[in-house]
């Protein structure tokens, strides 16, 4: 079973950064691609960044030039760095990972909560 762990969040101020990690289980050479979701109370989850194993990369027009998505390949890491933080990024931060070939599996971390304050 495929496991990935979140570290990394916690409370800053408005215009301060914050850098999360995603360690997985497996080499994470084997997913298709791993991104970022997050998840305000009463909100439904969105799409933050994501990363292909080719190292394209993708954001949500919200966080684009403040965010940056990144991979270890040596230590089956992704790193979701987070500059210019806004009240509205509060959130809980998941990982995910998608299968590389069908069928489509997904994964996902417990989550690691972000709290901006003003």
């Amino acid at each position: 079973q495929v496991q990935l762990v979140e570290s990394g969040g916690g409370l800053v101020q408005a215009g301060g950064s914050l850098r999360l990690s995603c360690a997985a289980s497996e080499s994470i050479f084997s997913f298709g691609a791993l991104g970022w979701y997050r998840q305000a109370p009463g909100k439904q989850r969105e799409l933050v960044a994501t990363i292909t194993r080719g190292g394209i990369t993708n954001y949500a027009d919200s966080v684009k030039g403040r965010f940056t998505i990144s991979r270890d390949n040596t230590k089956d890491t992704v790193f979701l760095q987070m500059n210019s933080l806004k009240p509205e990024d509060t959130a809980a931060y998941y990982c995910n990972a998608k299968s590389r070939y069908a069928p489509l599996r997904e994964y996902w971390g417990q989550g690691t909560q972000v709290t901006v304050s003003s």
